[in-house]
């Protein structure tokens, strides 16, 4: 693997290696929709505090469509999905353990 200014990518194939995909799946419209690197995502918005749904959503949204495709006639309800994945990551760091 190189590292060089691009980024990580496989010498012999060029793509992404495989242990630096992080991949979740998530309802989105009521369709499972894989997320990369979502936990990341997820941890980074939390340390912003952001005040409102709006901007939380605005930031998840932001860093989702570096790593992942994310068409423009569902951002709506990918910003639905991605909200109630935020809420749930929240509500686990307050109580460890918790099962959802």
């Amino acid at each position: 693997m190189s590292e060089g200014g691009e980024g990580k990518y496989c010498t012999i194939c060029g793509g992404i290696p495989p242990e630096e995909i992080k991949i979740r799946k998530i309802l989105i419209d009521g369709k499972e929709t894989g997320i990369d690197k979502l936990d990341f995502i997820l941890e980074e918005v939390f340390r912003l505090n952001c005040p409102t749904d709006q901007e939380i959503v605005a930031e998840i949204l932001r860093r989702v469509r570096v790593f992942n495709y994310v068409p423009t006639r569902v951002t709506e309800k990918y910003g639905e999905a991605l909200l109630e994945e935020y809420r749930r990551f929240v509500r686990d760091r307050e109580i460890p353990g918790q099962i959802t």
